[in-house]
């Protein structure tokens, strides 16, 4: 099924939302994905200037904190900032942005499994990596193309 565009003088269309689809689950999973996969990143992202949720350098593996200039604490500014970045990502083109945000997670997963006591960690990480590929599969049938070619 097609969706009506609306030109509206930029170099993509606006496409609005096609309520018929609503009760599609397969739209719904790609919506609740969509969401989370915004929201985390940019939550946790945020959390890494202000470390009110845990303190997160100590997340990070000293081998990577020793091959990245700065403290483990300004290593994880450039994380936030990445995160957040990921979750904007996820938000305006999701078909990118969810496996922007899975290569990150396999980072993550890499960096976790560098520790001996961060496994638990890792396996759930690895759960999120598997429902950014689904994102990234669904976004393929859900989510409109960022550039489309006019003839």
């Amino acid at each position: 099924m097609t969706t009506p565009e609306l030109r509206t003088g930029t170099t993509h269309p606006f496409r609005p939302v096609d309520r018929t689809q609503l009760s599609d689950p397969g739209y719904q999973a790609f919506l609740v994905l969509r969401a989370a996969f915004t929201v985390a990143p940019i939550l946790f992202g945020l959390d890494k200037f202000a470390n009110l949720m845990t303190y997160w350098p100590k997340y990070l593996a000293h081998w990577i904190d020793a091959i990245v200039p700065g403290s483990a604490q300004t290593d994880m500014y450039v994380v936030g900032v990445i995160e957040v970045i990921a979750g904007l990502v996820v938000f305006f083109a999701p078909r990118l942005g969810a496996w922007v945000v899975a290569a990150w997670l396999v980072g993550i997963i890499v960096n976790l499994l560098s520790f001996t006591a961060y496994y638990d960690i890792a396996l759930r990480d690895f759960g999120l990596l598997l429902a950014t590929v689904a994102l990234g599969r669904l976004a393929v049938r859900y989510a409109p193309a960022v550039l489309t070619r006019r003839a």
